[in-house]
């Protein structure tokens, strides 16, 4: 079994170049999140007064980690609704098993 070396990607955030190695099955990913933050740098950028590029790129860090741990609890919210769900109706299947046998 072979390793796949990594390979360098020209990443593009806000008119700056970045290069990045990365293995070949996750180069589709990361330029999908480089995009992704390149389009929040820039609308942050719109916003703000001639802010500097360390300073956009921490802000959008701040923001892109506040929707993924917003998105993360909604998540596990539903996770614990559907386990709730599922306790709910085996409690009913043994209740209903346990008057059928008796």
């Amino acid at each position: 079994m072979g390793t796949t070396a990594n390979e360098p990607v020209a990443l593009r955030l806000v008119d700056r170049e970045f290069l990045i190695a990365c293995a070949p099955e996750e180069r589709d990913g990361l330029l999908e999140s480089a995009a992704y933050l390149d389009r929040k740098m820039r609308e942050l950028r719109a916003n703000a007064k001639a802010p500097g590029f360390d300073r956009l790129a921490v802000l959008a860090a701040i923001s892109v980690t506040h929707e993924f741990l917003a998105l993360r609890k909604q998540h596990t919210g539903s996770d614990q609704s559907v386990t709730d769900g599922i306790a709910a109706l085996r409690r009913k299947l043994e209740a209903a098993l346990d008057a059928h046998i008796k």
